[in-house]
């Protein structure tokens, strides 16, 4: 069965931190490129941050540059998403994902649309100030 697996979202406040993790199972996560997308209450998704194959390449939406930080350990086909600094705009649910604008299509372009590949059910953050 190929699934993802987010964790690690929870209740903080504003200026924590927190990590959230995605493992695989079914699939090797080092065979795709992995992003990070999120979605709050009557809002669109939107992708935070996505990351090549082998970490090389790792781009960021403005809105969480230079307090998100991606990465992965392939020996483990997991990925991590450090988020510091938070923001009560940074609410909504987390949701890792595989391909998700085609296979092996790395974009700078958070903003294209996604819909490819495969999808974790997410994992909830809720920032309070």
């Amino acid at each position: 069965q190929v699934q993802l697996v987010e964790s690690g979202g929870g209740l903080v406040q504003a200026g924590g931190s927190l990590r959230l993790s995605c493992t695989a199972s079914g699939l090797t996560l080092n065979n795709y490129i992995m992003a990070w997308f999120r979605q709050a209450p009557g809002q669109e998704r939107e992708g935070v941050a996505c990351i090549s194959k082998n970490s090389g390449g790792r781009f960021y939406a403005d809105s969480v540059e230079g307090r998100f930080t991606i990465s992965r350990d392939n020996a483990r086909n997991t990925i991590f998403l450090q988020m510091n600094d938070l923001k009560p705009e940074d609410t909504a649910m987390y949701y890792c994902a595989a391909d998700p604008w085609g296979p092996s299509h790395l974009t700078n372009d958070l903003s294209k649309p996604a819909g490819s590949g495969v999808w974790g059910q997410g994992t909830q953050v809720t920032v309070t100030t």
